[in-house]
């Protein structure tokens, strides 16, 4: 269906493709993989014929139908379904034809090749793929320009899907999805009858949906067989062999160079040292695949900690109009190091809970108490639109440090882990990813209680998500997190709460009790209170036994804080007493009582401060395992 020979590309003078291969068949879905940058959009972009390679070629099957989403999404006044019909060209130039033809022949002939492409029921098929995407019945006859950016790029996607093409192109589909989206979109392309290349980062995608794996690196293409995680897998495999015979290699090494170094210089064995030699000079070091670390997210907690809860509701209601709540009775607590995955469709509500919890919208009815000094940080997509686009990340930061040394901002954006060729480049320039690391690093710049993420991991490549993970699981306050990317969710969260039917609850089943839901057509659980069959994955239970281990040592280490606050508070208080005028000469005794508690006190804090730096390098020692 695809092949891809010596493909050899450059953009800007750098090198994307140095003779890269590769082979799609026919009925083959093959998911492709690799760092931000590389060039898998890139490679779209040639398969499409939009730029041409600088050498090799590129060729799709003559005749196949090639689907891809496309970059301008779909506005005027076109309904959503007449839209995505309308992206069935033969069929729609059939039923034009069929209106004006007038020979019974040729009426006959459409009409039974209407009857070949399904023709009727088409209308029913496109429904089902809107309503997979998210849109009800009513949003199926709504004008496209009645809509979001994000949801006309869903429009779009529909029509790809509905077109049925020979070979699909899908680039980062489920960025544009919410949860339910993208497991609705996982099992439609797992029947997807054509060939499909699909560029994602999106573990469970992958795992469930593609064939094979192309893993783009070092200018090449390389394909290996099922999902991701076996793809990883054997790619840990062929390192761990890489590894090996690296050492057998140089254990090969010394032992040759051994021999000549002790016999070189005896006239009996110089025809065999020189051999050895010769066999020395052809030794071809072997090549690792080892990756490139990325550099990691700094989620700061903030200085000053919080007791439980750190936010309660009672009955609360809220919304953006009086007298009609988006959500209400909503009964929950979030405690200071809680993590929790806020489950639910587009539009049921997730973003309205997290507007409330930053204090963009209000209680309208019941009650929600927060600390009135918790700090709360929100990322969103929408946000990194806020970002200034002529200013570098240096100047975004220099904002915040006006009065701090360049050295100092410059250690601090070296945490946010762009590199410093990157630092001086203006917002706009920076990648999707770039931005969502500048914009992260940005919102929890002086620290947080409690963290919300909407859908962070969009731009984000493989290994980015799993530094973002170790992040999440590392930041000391509580997190609630909104995302697609069902692995993240399953990693980084203890419970999971659902936004359904006007009002957030706690939802007591797990992530694959939530898509047999889904997949079965039901809204939410029957009984929200009925124990779950499910279990947790071993990552979840994993990150949540890590996070337990955790809380022991932040509590002596906040213990340990609290008792150098209330000493500092002591000594205060003695040396106001000290500080009174003609105390030695009024009242000696009491003079000399005091002295002898400050030095008391003094040194209580000295051991006091020993002891919370003791418990500081211990968390961080833990947190590193």
């Amino acid at each position: 269906m695809l092949h891809i020979n010596d493909l050899t590309h450059r953009i800007e003078g750098r090198m994307l493709f140095d003779q890269a291969t590769l082979y799609v068949p026919a009925k083959t879905r093959m998911g492709l993989v690799g760092r931000n940058g590389t060039g898998k959009s890139t490679l779209f972009r040639l398969i499409l014929g939009d730029i041409s390679p600088d050498d090799g070629d590129v060729r799709v099957q003559p005749g196949a139908r090639v689907g891809t989403i496309e970059q301008e999404a779909p506005a005027g006044s076109i309904a959503v379904m007449d839209y995505v019909l309308a992206a069935d060209a033969e069929r729609s130039a059939l039923l034009a034809e069929a209106d004006t033809a007038d020979d019974p022949h040729r009426i006959a002939e459409i009409q039974t090749r209407l009857a070949d492409i399904d023709a009727h029921s088409a209308e029913a098929r496109a429904g089902a793929i809107l309503h997979g995407l998210g849109f009800t019945n009513a949003d199926q006859a709504r004008p496209c320009a009645d809509f979001s950016g994000g949801w006309r790029m869903r429009v779009a996607m529909a029509a790809t899907l509905f077109a049925n093409p020979d070979l699909l192109l899908l680039d980062e589909p489920t960025n544009y999805l919410d949860v339910e989206g993208a497991i609705w979109l996982e099992t439609h392309l797992a029947k997807f009858p054509g060939a499909a290349l699909i560029i994602s980062h999106d573990r469970e995608l992958l795992n469930a949906s593609v064939h094979a794996i192309a893993h783009l690196k070092d200018l090449k293409l390389a394909v290996w067989e099922g999902g991701y995680d076996q793809f990883q897998r054997q790619l840990a495999e062929r390192q761990r062999l890489q590894m090996k015979m690296i050492e057998r290699q140089e254990d090969e090494r010394r032992r040759l160079q051994a021999f000549v170094d002790r016999f070189k210089a005896k006239a009996s064995k110089a025809k065999q040292a020189q051999s050895r030699v010769k066999r020395l000079e052809k030794m071809q070091p072997i090549a690792t695949q080892v990756e490139d670390p990325v550099a990691p997210f700094d989620f700061p907690g903030a200085e000053r900690r919080m007791g439980n809860p750190l936010v309660r509701f009672d009955e609360a209601a809220t919304g953006y109009e009086a007298g009609n709540p988006i959500l209400r009775g909503m009964n929950l607590r979030i405690d200071v190091d809680d993590r929790i995955g806020l489950l639910g469709r587009n539009g049921a509500g997730k973003s309205t809970f997290a507007k409330l919890l930053t204090g963009a919208l209000s209680v309208t009815e019941g009650r929600m108490g927060m600390h009135k000094k918790a700090v709360v940080a929100h990322f969103a997509q929408h946000q990194i639109d806020a970002l200034s686009p002529k200013h570098s990340a240096y100047m975004h930061v220099l904002e915040r440090m006006e009065d701090k040394t360049e050295a100092e901002r410059r250690a601090r954006l070296a945490r946010f882990g762009l590199p410093m060729d990157r630092q001086e480049t203006p917002a706009e320039k920076l990648s999707g990813g770039e931005k969502a690391r500048l914009l992260m690093n940005l919102i929890t710049f002086d620290g947080a209680h409690l963290l919300i993420l909407d859908e962070p991991t969009n731009h984000l490549d493989m290994d980015s998500r799993a530094a973002l993970t170790d992040a999440i699981n590392a930041f000391p306050g509580a997190v609630i997190l909104i995302s697609h990317d069902r692995n993240l969710i399953e990693t980084c969260v203890d419970r999971l709460w659902l936004a359904a039917d006007g009002t957030v609850s706690p939802y007591s089943g797990d992530l694959d009790d939530y898509r047999r839901e889904l997949l079965q057509g039901e809204a939410k659980a029957k009984d929200k209170s009925k124990p779950s069959g499910g279990q947790k994955t071993e990552q979840r239970r994993n990150a949540a036994a890590a996070r337990e281990k955790l809380k022991p040592l932040r509590a002596e280490a906040a213990r340990q804080e609290r008792e150098i606050e209330r000493l500092k508070g002591v000594l205060e208080k003695i040396d106001a007493g000290l500080a009174v005028d003609g105390l030695w000469e009024k009242d000696p005794a009491l003079a000399a009582d005091l002295t002898k508690k400050r030095a008391r006190c003094v040194e209580l804090i000295d051991t006091a401060e020993m002891a919370w730096l003791e418990a500081e390098e211990a968390l961080e020692a833990a947190k590193a395992v």
